[in-house]
């Protein structure tokens, strides 16, 4: 089977369809682009589902790299037979592959290599083979001082070393041992001083392999980093040993003692080791994909939060000794005016600190705070519901998380934007921003330090921020960016775009001028024709005398946009005035697939041009439910009780549960097994981040500052 059969095959799509994907791929196309502008090449891929189709590719190529260099390597030692040719290139894993090339490997010196060096190969063929002769007797005629063999008893133990190392490197074997260790293998963690630690359920853990849940191998791999747990593999050894010795022997055997003593050295020494390393390995590897699968699971979402639109909004980073930093924005995220004010302890000068709000709230008519979620939160939002409850201005917020501002703050980005503003002043405008547009504020930062997932900081750093950089990608370019006002770091996840033209096209707009339309791309220093290919569908500029600039329509489906028009009797002038509701009953009465045909586009694509011309410059993030905005009322940790009903905003969501925000300063749990009445294979099929849910208090421990939620045992 070929690789794209396979991809096919794995991916339940069509192999046509992953064929022309591969060849898009390999002409430089980015996914995005394909995903949106070449659905009639693909059969309407999401760019997930070619995410992954890439990902598998790329795994694939380097399997049939690998095989092409490990067949070459056993050819170069003259011992490739055309059986061992078929079984590595029939290997469907790269583990497979390595199974087989292990015999053949270059070793460092071992028992059994040393026994080989001193002549005793052909001893341990005998004994596998068996004869009528004792084992020491048999092994006598291997004695030779001069090959550094003094007695049979060395001889013997030199051909069972031999004999075990056969067993160890053998690709059949391990298979059938491995699937052993899955099957029937436990892992077991102990940690005398983890009780007082976040490792206190792990300090007498045991579980079947099989059971292992993603967040439990993380959680054990930190453990035994931090030299807090102390981990361990257990096995059905009968079971492996015998495993072995039918790989070896049949009873009865002459030698079956000898032998028998052979498989259980062969295990312990040198096949559970490798193969225990190898579980954990897989293990791990596995753990570390879910996690960054929900890592990304959680990304999605976060950036593509509805804006909060047309609002003049105030960032509030609260603080204890150096005051609270304030930032008020308009509804560009232009920045109007900063203030410090000391509301919270050690100086609690609240009525000083309310005036100051008051002044700067009215004076540019702020009617929403985004509050950061750090140091003094608590306290600050205390102050802020009594403010607003005093103060009886139209003031709503949200608490709005901090993670990563600092990072921004301190960057070399952070410093260019405002670079008469303290660090955390710009902390206090990327609060702001983060509420009015989530998405153009979360592309300035690090996905890794957004903080959202598990285990980050444990996973491997390439294959994160590549997964994670991909999902930015695709969520900035599903909304699309005004060509106009984009910031360079928003521009550079744009199709097409790489860093270095973004800050191009940033210079560019500075020194000439705002873009009078997408065609003006083209005059952008080194961005040439497969850059603007990939880029103008996924930019606009609303301002342009082209009305199809201002929509997701490629130019280069602008005549067949203009010719639909035309046959269902509109005009641009229709467009613009957004007077295309009936568009789509014309176009069914025509017939859509005759409409294609006249256009020269495919159907999808005739629908994605109908769908834009009946909404140009629609944000997608508009169709979502809104942000949940807070007014006067605030409840503390004291106040939660059992049985309550809270309204909250998930924060995060893991293998176990959702984190969600009910406005108490520290986030609740809902586990898995709260989620629903139904049964809840991962809590991402029940709620995603963003969300507004509704949920029963369970338990609340203060000393901990813990809180159990339900949402199956809400009041319907």
């Amino acid at each position: 089977m070929n690789i794209p059969e396979r991809i096919a095959q794995e991916l339940h799509v069509n192999v046509n369809h992953v064929q022309n994907v591969i060849a898009l791929l390999d002409e430089g196309n980015t996914v995005p682009f394909i995903a949106r502008y070449r659905k009639e090449m693909h059969g309407t891929m999401d760019d997930q589902i070619i995410r992954q189709l890439a990902d598998r590719l790329a795994y694939l190529r380097g399997l049939e790299a690998r095989k092409e260099d490990v067949l070459r390597a056993i050819e170069e030692q003259g011992a490739l037979t055309d059986a061992l040719r078929a079984a590595v290139e029939r290997a469907a894993t790269l583990t497979e592959v390595e199974d087989l090339y292990l015999p053949f490997r270059p070793k460092r010196r071992t028992r059994a290599s040393i026994a080989r060096e001193k002549g005793l190969e052909p001893l341990a063929q005998a004994l596998r083979r068996g004869s009528d002769q004792p084992a020491e007797q048999l092994a006598a005629r291997f004695v030779r001082a001069e090959a550094g063999v003094e007695t049979a008893r060395e001889a013997l133990d030199g051909a069972l070393d031999i004999l075990a190392e056969d067993c160890s490197v053998d690709a059949a074997l391990r298979a059938h041992l491995r699937a052993l260790l899955r099957a029937t293998g436990e892992l077991t963690a102990e940690g005398k001083d983890a009780a007082d630690t976040v490792y206190a359920q792990y300090s007498a853990f045991r579980s079947a392999v099989r059971r292992l849940q993603s967040h439990q191998i993380l959680a054990l791999n930190r453990g035994e980093r931090e030299k807090i747990l102390k981990i361990n593999i257990l096995c059905d050894e009968d079971a492996a040993r015998q495993l072995i010795a039918r790989t070896v022997y049949r009873n009865p055997h002459p030698y079956a003692a000898e032998l028998s003593a052979m498989c259980a050295d062969a295990w312990k020494r040198l096949l559970f080791p490798s193969l225990s390393r190898e579980l954990r390995k897989e293990l791990t590897d596995d753990a570390n994909e879910k996690a960054i699968a929900t890592f990304a699971l959680n990304l999605r979402p976060l950036l593509l939060q509805p804006p909060i639109k047309n609002r003049v909004v105030l960032g509030f980073d609260p603080a204890y000794r150096t005051g609270c930093k304030l930032a008020v924005v308009d509804a560009t995220g232009a920045v109007l005016d900063t203030a410090v004010i000391y509301p919270t302890p050690p100086h609690s000068k609240t009525e000083e600190a309310a005036r100051t709000l008051d002044a700067l709230c009215r004076r540019h008519g702020v009617t929403c705070v985004a509050l950061g979620n750090g140091t003094a939160s608590r306290e600050s939002e205390q102050f802020l519901t009594d403010f607003i409850r005093e103060s009886g201005l139209p003031l709503s917020y949200m608490v709005v998380s901090e993670a990563g501002a600092s990072v921004y703050s301190a960057s070399k980005l952070g410093a260019q934007e405002f670079p008469t503003f303290d660090v955390s002043l710009r902390s206090a405008v990327s609060i702001a921003r983060r509420l009015q547009d989530p998405l153009a504020e979360l592309v300035k930062i690090d996905p890794k330090a957004i903080g959202i997932g598990q285990y980050q900081h444990d996973m491997p750093q390439a294959r994160l921020s590549q997964t994670l950089d991909g999902v930015v990608e695709d969520c900035v370019n599903a909304v699309g960016v005004d060509l106009n006002t984009a910031s360079p770091s928003l521009l550079e996840h744009v199709s097409g775009i790489s860093p270095a033209l973004a800050k191009n096209i940033a210079a560019y707009r500075e020194e000439n001028g705002a873009f009078p339309s997408r065609s003006h791309l083209r005059k952008v220093p080194k961005l040439g024709p497969k850059a603007f290919e990939q880029c103008a569908g996924f930019l606009r500029v609303a301002e342009s005398a082209e009305v199809l600039d201002a929509t997701a329509v490629h130019p280069e489906s602008y005549a067949a946009a203009k010719l639909l028009l035309t046959l269902c009797g509109y005009t641009e002038a229709d467009v613009r005035a957004r007077r295309l509701d009936d568009l789509g009953r014309r176009m069914r009465e025509t017939g859509t697939e005759a409409l294609a045909a006249r256009c020269g586009v495919g159907v999808p694509t005739l629908t994605d041009i109908a769908a834009e011309l009946q909404k140009p410059g629609r944000d997608p993030r508009d169709e979502l439910p809104a942000p949940l905005l807070r007014s006067a009322d605030v409840m503390t940790l004291e106040q939660l009780k059992p049985g309550m009903e809270v309204v909250g905003t998930v924060r995060n969501v893991c293998d176990f549960g959702a984190f969600v925000d009910i406005g108490v300063h520290e986030d609740g749990l809902v586990h898995i097994s709260q989620l629903s009445r139904k049964f809840v294979r991962h809590p991402s099929d029940v709620v995603r981040v963003g969300d507004v849910v509704k949920a029963v208090v369970l338990s609340v421990d203060t000393g901990k500052k813990r809180i159990g939620l339900s949402m199956k045992q809400v009041r319907q």
